[in-house]
C-alpha cells in the first residue's frame, strides 16, 4: 500500500510513517513546515502526482479545503484523521464523501469505537440517568471540548432520542434533566481519556477510556487505510470499521 501521508511532520505524523514502515507500506511524506523524518517531503499535496493507494491526513482542520479538492480530483480514499472542522468543512466532508470512500472519525482508536458502543447501550437501558462526559488532554491541545468527547455525548443523544449537550457549566443554576454535560481538563502530558458518568443518584456506572500513547491513534490511521481499499464512496467511521469486525 502506498500512503500519501499529509501532515508527516507532526507527532502522530511520525508515529503513522513509522508504523506504516514496520508494515511493509510506502509513504509519500507531504509537511509545509518541511520537518518530517521522510528523506523527501513535499510542502504541499498539489507538489504529487505520483501512483497513491490512499491519502492520511493528520495536519489541521485549516487544510480541509485543499485536501477534499486532491482527493476528489484524484479520486483517492482519505482517512481524515483531523479535528476541529467547522459546520462549513464537515459540509465539504460530506460532499466530498459522495465522490470517494472517506474515513471520518474524532478518533482513531479502536478502543473508543468499543467504547461508543458501550455508551450507546448504557444510554438506552439508562434513560432516566445523569449523563456527564469528562475529557482529560495535554495542555497543547487546542480544541475543547474534544472531538471525541462530543461525539461520545452524541452517541447518548442518539440512543436515548433527545438531549441538550452543555458543553462546560459556569454561573448559577440547576441541573436541567436531560442534559449532557461535557467537561474539558488540560493537564501536563495527558495523551487522552475519556469518562462517562451514568447516575440516577443512587449509583453511578463509570465507562472509561484511556490512551497511554499515540501510537495507538497511527495504528488506527492503518487500520482505517487498509479498511478503505476497494470500498465504494461514502462515508465510514471507525464503528463501521468495528461493527464489520464483528459482524
Amino acid at each position: 500500500m502506498k500512503i500519501v501521508l499529509h501532515g508527516a511532520g507532526g507527532k502522530l505524523g511520525y508515529e503513522v510513517s513509522k508504523a506504516a514502515k514496520e508494515l511493509g507500506y510506502e509513504i509519500v511524506a507531504v509537511d509545509k513546515t518541511g520537518v518530517s523524518a521522510e528523506e523527501k517531503t513535499y510542502s504541499a499535496l498539489g507538489e504529487y502526482r505520483g501512483a497513491a493507494d490512499v491519502v492520511i491526513d493528520f495536519s489541521s482542520h485549516l487544510a480541509t479545503k485543499d485536501l477534499l479538492a486532491y482527493v476528489t480530483e484524484r479520486k483517492l480514499p482519505l482517512v481524515l484523521a483531523t479535528t476541529g472542522q467547522t459546520e462549513e468543512e464537515k459540509a465539504a466532508v460530506y460532499e466530498a464523501a459522495k465522490i470517494v470512500p472517506l474515513f471520518f472519525s474524532a478518533n482513531m482508536s479502536y478502543g473508543v469505537a468499543l467504547l461508543l458502543s458501550l455508551v450507546k447501550k448504557a444510554a438506552a437501558l439508562l434513560q432516566e440517568d445523569d449523563a456527564e462526559i469528562v475529557e482529560f488532554h495535554h495542555n497543547r491541545k487546542v480544541d475543547a471540548p474534544s472531538g471525541t468527547a462530543l461525539m461520545i455525548a452524541e452517541a447518548v443523544k442518539s440512543a436515548r432520542g433527545e438531549g441538550e449537550i452543555v458543553k462546560g457549566r459556569s454561573g448559577l443554576g440547576k441541573r436541567e434533566k436531560g442534559d449532557i454535560g461535557v467537561s474539558a481538563v488540560r493537564l501536563g502530558n495527558v495523551v487522552g481519556k475519556h469518562e462517562v458518568y451514568f447516575s440516577d443518584g443512587m449509583e453511578t456506572i463509570t465507562l472509561t477510556h484511556e490512551a497511554h500513547d499515540r501510537a495507538l491513534f497511527a495504528k488506527g490511521a492503518l487500520r482505517a487505510a487498509e479498511y478503505l481499499i476497494g470500498k465504494e464512496p461514502g462515508l465510514y467511521t471507525m464503528q463501521d470499521l468495528v461493527e464489520e469486525k464483528n459482524a
